[in-house]
Formats: C-alpha cells, sequence, structure tokens
C-alpha cells in the first residue's frame, strides 16, 4: 500500500519542522486529501499511530479536510465542479478538460507543542 509510505514521508516532514523548530510534540496534522488523489484517508489513519511511535507526532491527531475536485473546460472556459465521473464539460460538453484540483495529497498545518 502506498499510503504507508506516504504516512512516513508525513513523519519526514515533522522531522524536518522539528529541527527547524525544535518542538516537543505535534498536538495536531491537518492535512489536504483531494478527492481523486487516490490516497485512503482511513489507512493513513490506520498505519499513522505505528509509524509515529516514539516520535514527536506519537499521539498527535489528524485532521483530513477533503479536496473537491475541480476542472476547467479549454473550449468554453467553465470552471467548476461537474457531475461525478463526467468526462466532459457540463455546459458545452467539450471533453477538452483538465483537473485543477482533486489530486492533492499535503500537510496544511502542524500544531505542535
Amino acid at each position: 500500500m502506498h499510503e504507508l509510505a506516504l504516512t512516513e514521508g508525513i513523519l519526514s516532514i515533522v522531522s524536518s519542522e522539528q529541527k527547524k523548530s525544535a518542538f516537543a510534540r505535534v498536538l495536531e496534522i491537518d492535512l489536504c486529501i483531494g478527492e481523486y488523489s487516490g490516497v485512503i484517508p482511513s489507512c493513513i489513519e490506520e498505519f499513522f499511530p505505528l509509524v509515529a511511535k516514539e516520535t514527536a507526532a506519537e499521539g498527535a491527531r489528524l485532521v483530513m479536510k477533503t479536496v473537491k475536485a475541480e476542472f476547467e473546460c479549454a473550449d468554453c472556459g467553465f470552471h467548476g465542479t461537474p457531475e461525478k465521473h463526467a468526462a466532459c464539460c457540463p455546459v458545452c460538453g467539450s471533453t477538452a478538460i483538465r483537473m485543477t484540483a482533486g489530486r492533492e495529497f499535503y500537510v496544511e498545518n502542524l500544531i505542535v507543542d
């Protein structure tokens, strides 16, 4: 599962920030996860306690925010969220659409002590 590697990446970010800021522990980690990122939040939640054990993030609360998918149409300029699984622009029917949001996965904020 790639979620294990992603969870380890979260802890790598925590470690890097701890070296810069010298905090004792992390109370909360805020994550942004795009709805089309392929990341399964429940797997991150499951792996996190194992990966965080004996680190500054042990016991930290994970807060996961879903980033909705947004698309832009190259033909008519539509920008927004079409119906799920639609492969065309809801305004003009063009297939010249590109995703502008919804694939994200990043640490947005750390609350530390």
